[in-house]
C-alpha cells in the first residue's frame, strides 16, 4: 500500500512538472525588445469586465455545467447495523449572487471574491441498512440542498503556447449553510438529521471540487475565447498580425499589461523586431484602457498592403470632376482643357498607386506617411481607342493625425509636400508649359490628398466595424502619437452579448 501510494504521490508530481513546463514560455533577455503591441487594462475595466450584469451568468454556468457525481458511504449504527446510502441525480437550480469583489495583486493574481451565492442542489437519495435478526430495509427519496457559499478564486495570468492562459485552480468555497430537507419536508427529523450528518463532509467536498474544477476550465476557455477575438481582429484575409506573447503577462495593482510581438503575417514576407521603444512607464493608469503600437507595426501592415496590391485608387465620373473643377479659374480651366483634350469626365478614369514600399514615422505632430506615388489620366473616346493623356510620378510626404469619433475613424491631413520625379503630359510633350504642373500640384494639396484620405476612413472603419468594434461603448477616445509608437487610449462598456454568444456556442 505504501509502495502503491508512492507511485501514485510520484505520478501526480511528474504530471505537475509536465503541465509547468508545457504552460512556460521561454523569452529572450530582454523582451520588451521585440514587444510591439502592449495592451493595458487597467483596474476599473477588470472590474467592469468581472462585475457586470453577465457575472452571475458565468457562475451558474460553472455551477450547472459542473458534472457531479454519486456520492456513496456507509456507516454502523448501534442497533440498525450498516447504513448505506448513495445520493444520485444532483442537479442544481435556482442559483443567485450577492455580490462580487474584485482586487488585483502585485505580479501575482485576480482574486475575485462572490459572496452569498444561494444555490439548491436536488437529486435522490436512496439508502439502506441490515439491521438486527437479518432484517433489510431499502427506501428511496428526493431530496433538496439548501446552501449559502461563499467563493474564493485567485487567477493566475501565463504564458501557455506563446498566449495568455488562465489558471483558476486556487478555488475555495466555504458553506454557511448547508441543508437537507428530503421529500419537501422541511422540519426536522431523525432520518433528515442521520443523513446530513453523514454527507455533509463529502458533499462539500465534491461540490467544491466539481465546481472549481468547472471555474478553471470556463477561465481557460474565456483566455483561449478573448485571444481567438483579438486575433480574428487584427486579420483581414491574407493579412494578419502575430500576437503571440513577447513575455509574460504582468499584474500590478492597479492594472494587466500583456506584451505581444505583433509581427505581421503575410505570404512569404519576413518580418523581424528587436529595437522596440516600449516602456512600461510610456502608459498611465487614469483611463480604462490602452494600446501601445510601434511605428515598425504600422510600416510592415503598409508594406504588406502594397504587396497585397491594395495601395490603388481608380477614380472617375463625378468624384474625377470634383477633382479637377476644385476652383473655377482660368488656369483651371486652361490645364482641364489641355489634359482632356475636351473629352467627358464620364470617358475618362484616373488611376493612383503606390510606386514602392511606403514609409511611415511616428511623430508628435502625427503620422507621416512617406511614397512614391504614380497617377495616370487615360481617355475612352467613343469608337476610338484609348489614350493616356497624363502620367506622373511624385514623392508625397503628409502628416495625418487620426481620431476615432461617433464610431468612426477620422483622418485629417495636416501638411504635405510634394517633388514631381516623372511628368508626361500628352497636351505638352516638351514640358515647358508650367501651368499645367502647377495646376496639378495645386490640385493634389487642395484636393487629392484629402480625397484619398476620405477613401481610406470608410474603408477602414468598415473593416474595424466587420471585427465588431462598433459594439463597444467607446468614451473619449484619443489618439497619441510620439516619435516612434502610438498610444491609443480610451474607456468603454463591454459588449454583453458577446459574452452571451460566447456562452451558447460553447455550453
Amino acid at each position: 500500500m505504501l509502495w502503491a501510494g508512492g507511485m501514485r504521490l510520484g505520478t501526480a508530481r511528474i504530471l505537475l512538472m509536465l503541465i509547468h513546463a508545457a504552460a512556460a514560455c521561454e523569452f529572450g533577455p530582454v523582451p520588451y525588445s521585440v514587444t510591439g503591441i502592449v495592451c493595458r487594462m487597467t483596474k476599473p475595466a477588470a472590474l467592469l469586465c468581472k462585475l457586470n450584469q453577465e457575472t452571475a451568468r458565468l457562475i451558474q454556468v460553472a455551477f450547472k455545467n459542473a458534472k457531479f457525481p454519486n456520492i456513496t458511504g456507509e456507516r454502523s449504527m448501534r442497533l440498525l447495523g450498516t447504513v448505506a446510502y448513495t445520493l444520485a441525480n444532483i442537479q442544481v437550480s435556482d442559483l443567485s449572487i450577492e455580490q462580487s469583489e474584485v482586487e488585483l495583486k502585485e505580479n501575482d493574481a485576480i482574486d475575485i471574491a462572490i459572496k452569498n451565492v444561494t444555490a439548491f442542489f436536488r437529486g435522490t437519495l436512496t439508502y439502506g441498512y441490515a439491521g438486527a435478526w437479518f432484517l433489510q430495509l431499502f427506501h428511496s427519496v428526493d431530496f433538496e440542498i439548501e446552501s449559502s457559499i461563499d467563493l474564493q478564486i485567485s487567477i493566475k495570468l501565463l504564458c501557455q503556447e506563446e498566449q495568455v492562459a488562465a489558471d483558476a485552480s486556487d478555488c475555495y468555497l466555504s458553506f454557511h449553510k448547508l441543508t437537507l430537507h428530503l421529500q419537501g419536508d422541511k422540519e426536522p427529523g431523525w432520518l433528515k438529521q442521520l443523513f446530513t450528518n453523514f454527507i455533509s463532509f463529502t458533499l462539500k467536498f465534491v461540490l467544491k471540487r466539481e465546481v472549481c474544477k468547472e471555474i478553471n476550465l470556463l477561465a481557460r476557455v474565456m483566455a483561449n475565447f478573448v485571444h481567438d477575438i483579438a486575433e480574428n481582429f487584427v486579420r483581414d484575409e491574407a493579412i494578419g498580425l502575430d500576437i503571440s506573447l513577447a513575455s509574460d503577462p504582468l499584474i500590478k495593482a492597479n492594472y494587466l499589461e500583456s506584451h505581444h510581438k505583433g509581427l505581421v503575417l503575410y505570404k512569404n514576407y519576413s518580418d523581424t523586431l528587436s529595437d522596440s521603444v516600449f516602456s512600461p512607464s510610456l502608459l498611465s493608469e487614469s483611463r480604462m484602457l490602452y494600446f501601445w503600437l510601434s511605428e515598425h507595426i504600422l510600416n510592415s501592415l503598409a508594406s504588406a498592403a502594397f504587396l497585397d496590391g491594395r495601395l490603388v485608387l481608380t477614380i472617375r465620373g463625378e468624384k474625377l470632376q470634383a477633382l479637377f473643377e476644385f476652383e473655377d479659374t482660368e488656369a483651371q480651366q486652361k490645364a482641364v482643357h489641355l489634359i482632356f483634350q475636351g473629352n467627358s469626365y464620364n470617358d475618362s478614369v484616373a488611376k493612383v498607386w503606390s510606386l514602392t514600399l511606403p514609409e511611415i514615422s511616428l511623430q508628435p505632430e502625427g503620422t507621416v506617411v512617406k511614397s512614391l506615388v504614380a497617377a495616370e489620366i487615360s481617355i475612352f473616346p467613343p469608337g476610338e481607342e484609348p489614350l493616356t493623356v497624363l502620367y506622373m510620378e511624385k514623392e508625397i510626404t503628409v502628416t495625418i493625425q487620426a481620431a476615432y469619433m461617433e464610431k468612426k475613424l477620422i483622418l485629417r491631413p495636416l501638411d504635405s509636400q510634394i517633388e514631381f520625379k516623372v511628368f508626361n503630359c500628352t497636351a505638352d510633350p516638351s514640358g515647358n508649359d508650367q501651368s499645367v504642373r502647377n495646376f496639378l500640384q495645386k490640385m493634389i494639396s487642395a484636393v487629392g490628398i484629402p480625397e484619398v484620405i476620405s477613401k481610406i476612413e470608410p474603408a477602414l472603419t468598415s473593416l474595424m466595424n466587420s471585427k465588431g468594434l462598433h459594439l463597444f461603448e467607446i468614451k473619449n477616445p484619443e489618439i497619441i502619437t510620439r516619435k516612434r509608437y502610438l498610444i491609443v487610449q480610451l474607456d468603454f462598456s463591454f459588449p454583453n452579448h458577446l459574452l452571451l454568444n460566447f456562452l451558447k456556442k460553447t455550453f
